[in-house]
């Protein structure tokens, strides 16, 4: 049986170095888009999120990030970022006057973001974020005060070094079910039988995803996600090597 792996930091080096060629997140979306990223190809991802968290918007333990985005595989990036840091992350639309304050909300929608952060009296950094792979830079006009995540975050370093580590007790992640520790992040995902390619479907909502990617990847396995347009059929269990799911 396989010892999961117990903190985003030892996760995030499983990824560079265990099988570091092989696919963690393979990513099925709109118009027959497929992207695959090795665990290496994964880890560089998260660690120049990580710096550009830290370097442009002043991340550190605590931080509020809010993730305005569709369950997705750069949501995930910007998820396993967050808790590079030691941020508190949560999944949230534009923020209104009776939602948790963030610090950062990272997001598809900027022009609806600011406006909302605006009406609520809040100056939080608004982060764009293009979601098609090949996009270098926001598609469309960019609101002034909005930063944009896919023409500044390939300048960031390729690794990434915490400079403060959050405290066990902290929150991780928050959400309608409920707040998630970083003692508990990993640690109550339990150990599986081993490395498995498993199905997950971005449709089952954030929680599900979230969870069931930290159980495959703490056990080394892979996942592969589903945009809600793409059905999940037996040939592309076949041609993915889908294990269960």
């Amino acid at each position: 049986m396989a010892q999961p792996l117990r903190t985003i930091e030892n996760l995030l080096n499983a990824f560079r170095t265990q099988n570091a060629t092989s696919p963690r997140l393979t990513w099925y979306g709109p118009d027959s888009e497929r992207v695959e990223l090795s665990g290496r190809v994964l880890e560089n991802w998260v660690a120049k999120t990580a710096n550009y968290l830290v370097d442009e918007l002043d991340a550190e333990p605590g931080t509020v990030v809010a993730v305005d985005m569709p369950v997705h595989w750069r949501s995930l990036v910007w998820l396993l970022a967050s808790w590079a840091v030691g941020a508190t992350a949560l999944p949230q639309s534009p923020p209104d006057a009776g939602s948790r304050l963030a610090d950062i909300v990272v997001t598809t929608r900027p022009a609806e973001a600011l406006a909302a952060s605006n009406a609520a009296g809040r100056l939080p950094f608004v982060v764009a974020v293009a979601l098609p792979a090949l996009a270098m830079r926001w598609i469309g006009e960019l609101p002034a005060d909005a930063l944009d995540y896919s023409g500044g975050v390939r300048a960031h370093s390729d690794v990434f070094f915490a400079d403060a580590a959050p405290s066990e007790d902290a929150a991780a992640w928050e959400s309608q079910a409920g707040a998630v520790t970083y003692a508990e992040l990993l640690a109550a995902e339990g150990a599986t039988a081993g490395p498995e390619r498993i199905l997950l479907q971005a449709a089952d909502g954030w929680d599900a995803v979230v969870r069931a990617s930290l159980r495959i990847w703490a056990a080394g396995g892979s996942v592969v996600l589903l945009d809600p347009t793409v059905p999940a059929t037996d040939h592309l269990r076949t041609v993915e090597n889908v294990t269960a799911g």
